[in-house]
């Protein structure tokens, strides 16, 4: 269906949103983004009972989104119940943004978002800083190793090891070897869905790699007080 929007001043804001198979496709017009994602959360809010629970792909066009504008969008949507599964853009920073974030870039003909294939390591902006984003899993022997913040969209085997000046994030198993904030940084964070590393380090910390009993799950390990922990991803701190 149609939904539009007016704003101050009588400019409308269009967005078009249709039913697609596990969820909805909301569509975004052109015009300033901010004023586009307040006028998007405005009318999400005034309709909170429909929106709760959705699965939402968002289609923005040409907007150029740095991952902090998504991510900031994503937990906005959070609040009111609903999953960003994809965002559909023509930007390729926008996409690259997206999928830094875990965020589907396509939808399938079967209405799901996929992950559309990348180079082996290409560098993407966050927030200032320069990361490397990996979509294969690493094997024995395969090290990577860059100043910046690493993405691996795959399992790290053991064997594998991973260098990093800033943050570590794997959306797979943690078996191999990971340091992050290898420069010093110790408000460097290792995230993976499943954490079962030979070694890890932040900064000059080694963690001591001891049997724990834990449930299979997302977790990420930080420095606390000289000391690395690991806890449950709830929800990145960071």
């Amino acid at each position: 269906m149609n939904n539009p929007a007016t704003l101050t001043g009588d400019r409308p804001v269009d967005f078009q949103i249709k039913g697609i198979n596990d969820g909805l496709l909301i569509t975004l017009g052109e015009g300033d983004w901010s004023v586009i994602r307040e006028e998007l959360l405005r009318n999400i809010e005034e309709r909170s009972a429909f929106f709760q629970g959705a699965r939402v792909a968002l289609d923005v066009g040409d907007h150029v989104l740095k991952a902090a504008e998504l991510g900031a969008l994503r937990d906005k949507l959070g609040n009111f119940g609903i999953s960003l599964s994809a965002v559909i853009s023509t930007s390729g920073v926008t996409e690259k943004t997206a999928l830094m974030l875990g965020i589907g870039t396509r939808l399938s003909a079967s209405r799901k978002p996929v992950f559309p294939s990348l180079p082996e390591a290409e560098p993407v902006s966050v927030t200032g800083e320069t990361a490397v984003f990996v979509q294969k899993t690493l094997r024995s022997g395969t090290k990577i190793q860059h100043d910046g913040t690493v993405v691996v969209l795959g399992d790290v085997n053991p064997g594998a090891e991973i260098v990093a000046g800033g943050n570590v994030i794997i959306w797979g198993r943690l078996r191999g070897s990971v340091h992050a904030g290898s420069s010093g940084d110790e408000s460097a964070v290792i995230c993976a869905l499943e954490m079962l590393p030979m070694n890890i380090r932040i900064a000059e910390s080694t963690f001591e790699n001891k049997p724990r009993k834990t449930k299979p799950g997302p977790e990420f390990a930080s420095l606390s007080m000289g000391t690395i922990i690991i806890q449950p991803w709830k929800h990145p701190s960071y």
